[in-house]
């Protein structure tokens, strides 16, 4: 009877958790981006000759000034390196996001799938169970809500990077690159932090003190995922924005705003 029970609550969360754990390990398909990411890099592309002509102009006009020349050298070769990232950015995207994949996967294998999933080791765990069902299947939502944020971010991301690319190798305009980057790392790379927190929560089960409240450490594990993508996301957006302040346009509209 006890048996029917568990397999009764199991059905109910088994798809939440299929779900969550795909969310956790599929790599986004950019592919569908494709095309756009193509119109784009074509529209960047027009501006390669204009930063050729700037840098060359400057190098030319720098007669023996040995600062305007290694700055106009230093415009060159960023323009060089944007025009082999813009058009690699989409590849270099793709395998970023096959690299978290890879390491997610890696970690999730290692954990117990018993751990996700209502059991009958003792009486308190059963009884835990069936009191906590309805909380753990709200987290289990919250989850698979923010996981499917992520998700979206990730697709759209391809194009951004690409912004991103461009925006990084025009001096004035590097420290929103950076911004960019930074914000898109996060969103690539936080399943696998999400993975190494609930592999943490599994590895306490070893304990004899928390042996007898799986469904708590589920629920702790699952709220502690969601509460660090957030704060991942917080922190990636501050962390951005201090370093857009601190850069020659930052200076610039800050000591306009205080003439102001």
């Amino acid at each position: 009877f006890f048996e029917f029970i568990i397999s009764i609550l199991n059905a109910t969360i088994q798809p939440l958790l299929s779900l969550v754990q795909t969310l956790l390990t599929e790599p986004a398909n950019v592919n569908t981006f494709q095309p756009l990411w193509a119109v784009i890099v074509y529209v960047i592309s027009m501006y390669y000759g204009l930063f050729f002509l700037f840098a060359g102009f400057n190098l030319m006009i720098s007669g023996y000034d040995s600062a305007k020349r290694e700055k106009a050298k230093y415009w060159l070769r960023n323009v060089v390196l944007m025009i082999i990232f813009v058009q690699a950015s989409f590849l270099i995207y793709s395998l970023i996001l096959e690299l978290s994949s890879l390491m997610t996967t890696g970690v999730i294998n290692i954990i117990d799938p018993k751990f996700f999933l209502m059991t009958l080791d003792n009486s308190v765990n059963f009884g835990l169970q069936l009191s906590l069902l309805i909380p753990y299947i709200i987290v289990l939502i919250t989850t698979i809500i923010l996981l499917g944020l992520r998700y979206l971010f990730a697709i759209v991301g391809v194009v951004f990077f690409t912004f991103a690319m461009f925006l990084y190798f025009i001096p004035p305009l590097q420290s929103y690159g950076k911004l960019i980057t930074n914000l898109l790392l996060v969103v690539i790379f936080v399943p696998f932090f999400d993975a190494v927190l609930l592999f943490g929560a599994s590895a306490l089960l070893t304990i004899p003190v928390f042996a007898n409240f799986k469904i708590v450490l589920t629920i702790i594990a699952f709220t502690a995922v969601n509460l660090l993508m957030i704060l991942l996301i917080i922190f990636a957006v501050i962390k951005a924005a201090f370093g857009v302040l601190n850069s020659d346009i930052g200076q610039g509209i800050k000591k306009a705003v205080k003439y102001l």
